[in-house]
C-alpha cells in the first residue's frame, strides 16, 4: 500500500515528492530554501551533486510507505536506476514552507 504524493500531509514535502516522481529539477529548486542541507546514511552530501546523481541522472521515484511526524517523515520505497528499489526513510526540515533539510537513508 501506497501513500500519493498528492494525499501527503505537508504541503513542502508533498512538492518534494512530486517533484522527485516527476523528474522536474526546476520545481525540485522551488521546494528547497536557499541553502538547503541534506545528508545520507548519517553522512552530509552536496545536494546539488547527491541529488543530480541519485535522483536526476537515475530516474529516481518515491513510493511512500507511510508518514508520521506531521508528514515530515516518511518511509519510502526509493528506486533508482543505479540501485533498484530499497527501503528508505527520509526526514524533512521544513521552514517557511520549503525543505530546509532532508535525511535520507536505509530504513
Amino acid at each position: 500500500m501506497t501513500i500519493r504524493p498528492d494525499q501527503l500531509s505537508d504541503p513542502a514535502v508533498r512538492a518534494f515528492v512530486e517533484a522527485v516522481n516527476a523528474g522536474d529539477r526546476t520545481a525540485f529548486e522551488a521546494a528547497l530554501a536557499p541553502g538547503a542541507t541534506m545528508s545520507d546514511d548519517g553522512s552530509d552530501r552536496d545536494l546539488t551533486e547527491w541529488t543530480d546523481r541519485e535522483v536526476f541522472a537515475t530516474r529516481g521515484h518515491m513510493d511512500v510507505e507511510s508518514e508520521s511526524g506531521g508528514g515530515r517523515s516518511l518511509v519510502v520505497r526509493y528506486r533508482n536506476d543505479a540501485w533498484g528499489e530499497m527501503r528508505t526513510a527520509w526526514r524533512f526540515t521544513v521552514e517557511d514552507g520549503k525543505i530546509a533539510r532532508f535525511d535520507t537513508g536505509q530504513a
